[in-house]
């Protein structure tokens, strides 16, 4: 158990109390957050590469490298060879900056990225695969739990230091 400001807070990784667990949301989704709407109803999803950019923040590059190493599904591609992203596209770039944000290694969320690709009888493998990184999650969590109870326990010492009276020599 770590004190931070005066209030006991459970180690996530040596709690023995159930963690809650996300539900997944109408969408399939299964991150907690509401998922950023969509710029384009369905049926009107087709995005170029710079209008995906500039939606996710990633740059054409990144787009084509994710594709180019197959983290991305298959794009589909104009009568002109052009990349055409949809709203699936989005939702599944939106996962995979949540991996990047865990610290997955790229070769695990390419892993992953095969394994839903190869259809729902790899779900086990995929579930053991997240919940490999949860734990990584939960450890990288209450490391910076105990940085930041030193950073506070510094700051609360310099402000003190501040405080205090003076002292001069006699």
């Amino acid at each position: 158990m770590t004190v931070i400001d005066g209030t006991p807070v459970s180690n996530p990784a040596t709690s023995t109390q159930s963690q809650p667990q996300p539900e997944p949301s109408a969408g399939g989704n299964a991150c907690t957050a509401p998922p950023k709407a969509h710029p384009r109803p369905s049926g009107q999803d087709s995005y170029t590469i710079s209008e995906v950019a500039a939606f996710t923040g990633l740059t054409a590059h990144t787009l084509r490298w994710y594709e180019r190493i197959g983290l991305m599904p298959h794009v589909d591609r104009s009568h002109t060879g052009q990349r055409r992203f949809s709203n699936r596209d989005l939702d599944w770039l939106a996962l995979v900056g949540k991996l990047r944000l865990t610290g997955m290694p790229v070769a695990d969320m390419v892993r992953y990225a095969e394994l839903v690709r190869a259809g729902e009888s790899t779900f086990e493998e995929r579930q053991e695969l997240l919940e490999a990184t949860r734990r990584d999650v939960i450890a990288r969590i209450a490391e910076l739990h105990d940085t930041l109870a030193v950073l506070d326990y510094k700051i609360d010492f310099y402000g003190g230091a501040r405080r205090a009276p003076e002292r001069h020599p006699a």
